[in-house]
């Protein structure tokens, strides 16, 4: 019995921190010329069911996003939301835990729900909180968006699709992957 307790303890903590590893994001918005453009801004952000709270850099034109704990975070609502506002994202950075996650140019890491692919980094493991660039098509400049595409042999981000056309092998059919850098 003490041993049938103490896997059930270990699972459900396991399943608290795999619900819990993206925890943040810094959005910047792009053609915003007033106070106004960005409380529209942050209205819509608001509204999304995980976000827990959402701080302005008025200067910057960036928003400070936090999730809330066990949420399961949508990063594509969040790109809705700022278009559904009338201006688009410049970048999109995310802050994620990972726990002892091998990562290499081209590899897939499931957080979330959601497969990131990453491009242009080197062999690793990641242990800690790290902060992730979403470089697919909407969530970068289209300057940054070529530089980037033009750093991998995969026509899927190259095309700017947001399918699963990646390495079959990798991630089941009609999975959402975000190309990401660090």
């Amino acid at each position: 019995m003490k041993k049938f307790l103490l896997i059930l303890l270990a699972f459900l903590f396991s399943s608290a921190v795999i619900n819990a590893q993206i925890t943040k994001a810094s959005l910047q918005a792009s053609g915003l010329t007033c106070a106004l453009c960005s409380k529209s801004i942050y209205d819509n952000l608001k509204q999304l069911s995980f976000v827990d709270s959402v701080d302005t850099d008025l200067n910057a034109s960036v928003f400070l996003i936090s999730f809330k704990p066990g949420s399961v975070v949508d990063l594509d609502m969040l790109n809705k939301k700022v278009g559904d506002a009338g201006f688009s994202i410049a970048s999109l950075r995310v802050t994620a835990l990972f726990s002892n996650k091998l990562v290499e140019n081209d590899s897939h890491v499931s957080l979330d729900g959601q497969v990131f692919h990453f491009v242009n980094i080197g062999r690793r493991t990641l242990n800690e909180k790290v902060e992730l660039t979403i470089i697919d098509k909407h969530f970068v400049s289209s300057k940054e968006f070529k530089r980037y595409s033009s750093m991998t042999s995969l026509e899927c981000i190259k095309a700017g699709k947001a399918a699963s056309c990646c390495n079959p092998y990798a991630v089941s059919v009609g999975t959402r992957i975000y190309h990401v850098t660090i």
